[in-house]
């Protein structure tokens, strides 16, 4: 890394930004500056663009810039991840304020800056309980089939736009077939400013991706608004925007209306950071450690701001991170580059945007949603591991079909499924030993591997507990009585087994003296010290004998034969 590592202080565990900006290299200023501008150049016009997306006045979504970059580059861990606007959180803020108040209404525009608030403290308490794990219960083919969801239902919904439609709702395919069915209805112009300026974006951002094509497509047709007078022709274009900072905004507090946001508040947390935290990973460099907890605080500490300062959600996004280290961003000063620059725009620049069609900000953002979109991943997925393609597909369909927070929480019963599923169904296998090595294998999976006739050596794959035990004792007793020749000892290979609950321990002990019975007879290698210690308890030990325990394979093997190791 670039930036020289300093001792730190205590302080600096809150606010990390004085781990690292001590020993910032003045090397690292002009890539950082010229990054904080190309994210001002992407951020405006799509936070813009978003706000439609959330359903607030464009001008909200200018607010949501600053607070977010400026909390994140103090409290985050990232040095390179960016924080604003997203789209697919942006959605669940719309259906969740929606279900309160009528879209465009003051009651709206104040609960979705309460429900920013309210997101960030969740953000802020999940951190203080350090729950930064619980996104690791949502799989990845889950987590991008609820994406690509949300790409559809969120294009779907811009379409209409595009095209100079009104009046369309419903869930997506409700919103697909009201648009067929009224294709004879659509404005000629805003059709031509939508499509033109689609167009035009992903042009740009195939022939020169580094362009701040979201901001030409912006000023372009602004330009061409005024001197076509397009809102003459029924073009929707941006009213006046307000010039100066936002006032703070005391969030509604009636707990009523608190408990009707927090289901929709806790979907935004859950999808927001496990979409955060993966953007962050794949922006760490050089061994950069990224803490899952204090990125809690950090969001907390963002969201909680542009809640105060008239803003909307705002979490940590790969698309605008890409941009940053696509423009060369070293640090977290490209962030502060960008909010300071942004919080200019809000001073002095904000009447430039008059007159900017909706058609284009449209445009803007089904042009962020294909870039978002990567049906590579779901040719891969397909081809790797077909089951979890077809959960990537239930979940896409779930929110086509049902709605954005149903299809949350599908995704999210259907990773628990998985997960219960898998921690009780343990890969178990018969090992051999490869010739040549001292390496076991699984004699399924390497043929060449040798086994050793009376000897049965069987690995469980897993943890021990009530969940899995049956699992591992039908799979060993199908092992024993498929063995070629009668079955003497049964060596378990324990190097996979990290614990063993009482249940467990009672159905092991109950399976040894059963194979015992029968003449076969027990023995363990590289057992764990705590595993031992609770085999010890459960009287496993004295059932078997302290000598049927061996730190190797090897030696077990070479005890089973009358061979010293």
């Amino acid at each position: 890394m670039s930036v020289a590592p300093r001792p730190a202080a205590a302080w600096t565990r809150f606010a990390p930004i004085g781990r690292w900006l001590p020993g910032y290299e003045r090397a690292c200023l002009p890539p950082d500056v010229l990054a904080g501008l190309a994210l001002w150049a992407v951020m405006v016009p799509e936070g813009m663009a978003y706000a439609g997306i959330v359903g607030v006045p464009a001008i909200m979504g200018l607010y949501t810039l600053v607070p977010p970059l400026a909390a994140y580059a103090l409290f985050g861990t990232s040095r390179r991840l960016v924080v604003g606007p997203d789209t697919a959180t942006g959605v669940i803020s719309a259906l969740t304020v929606g279900a309160l108040a009528a879209k465009g209404s003051a009651d709206f525009v104040a609960l979705t800056s309460t429900l920013a608030v309210l997101i960030g403290v969740f953000f802020l308490a999940f951190g203080a309980l350090r729950l930064g794990w619980v996104s690791a219960f949502i799989a990845n083919p889950v987590m991008r089939g609820f994406i690509e969801g949300l790409i559809g239902v969120t294009i779907i919904g811009q379409v209409a736009n595009l095209l100079g439609l009104h009046g369309i709702s419903g869930d997506f395919f409700a919103k697909l077939t009201a648009i067929l069915g009224r294709l004879h209805e659509i404005s000629a112009p805003s059709a031509a400013v939508g499509l033109a300026s689609l167009a035009a974006m992903l042009v740009m951002r195939r022939i020169s991706p580094r362009l701040p094509a979201a901001l030409v497509v912006a000023v372009a047709a602004t330009i061409a608004s005024r001197l076509m007078h397009l809102e003459s022709l029924g073009v929707e274009v941006v009213e006046h925007l307000p010039s100066g900072l936002p006032h703070l905004t005391p969030p509604r507090l009636d707990p009523q209306l608190l408990a009707s946001l927090a289901p929709g508040a806790l979907s935004i947390v859950l999808v927001g950071y496990a979409e955060a935290l993966g953007a962050a990973k794949a922006a760490a460099s050089g061994g950069e450690a990224i803490d899952a907890n204090q990125e809690l605080t950090a969001h907390g500490l963002a969201n909680v701001l542009s809640g105060l300062f008239g803003g909307f959600l705002a979490v940590g996004s790969l698309s605008k991170t890409s941009v940053a280290i696509g423009a060369g961003a070293r640090t977290q000063v490209a962030n502060l580059v960008a909010a300071l620059l942004c919080f200019l725009t809000l001073v002095f620049l904000t009447p430039l945007f008059k007159g900017l069609p909706h058609p284009a900000l449209a445009a803007i953002v089904i042009a962020a949603m294909l870039h978002l979109s990567k049906p590579s991943y779901l040719r891969q997925l397909a081809a790797q591991a077909p089951f979890e393609f077809a959960m990537a597909v239930v979940v896409i369909v779930g929110v086509l079909a049902l709605g954005v927070l149903q299809g949350i929480a599908l995704g999210v019963v259907i990773s628990l499924l998985l997960l219960i599923y898998r921690t009780s169904h343990p890969t178990g296998a018969v090992e051999g030993k490869l010739p040549g090595e001292e390496a076991y294998r699984d004699v399924q999976l390497h043929p060449e591997a040798q086994t050793f006739p009376g000897l049965l050596i069987f690995n469980p794959g897993g943890a021990l507990f009530f969940a899995s035990v049956g699992a591992f004792e039908r799979e060993l007793r199908a092992s024993i009585a498929r063995a070629q020749a009668p079955v003497r000892q049964v060596l378990i290979d324990a190097s996979a087994v990290a614990f063993v609950d009482s249940s467990a321990a009672e159905v092991l002990l109950a399976l040894v003296k059963d194979l015992k019975a029968d003449g076969v007879a027990a023995a363990f290698a590289r057992v764990r010290d705590p595993v031992r210690a609770t085999l010890q308890k459960a009287g496993i030990v004295e059932a078997v004998g302290p000598a049927a325990f061996h730190d190797r394979l090897t030696g077990a093997v070479s005890a089973f034969l009358g061979r010293e190791p």
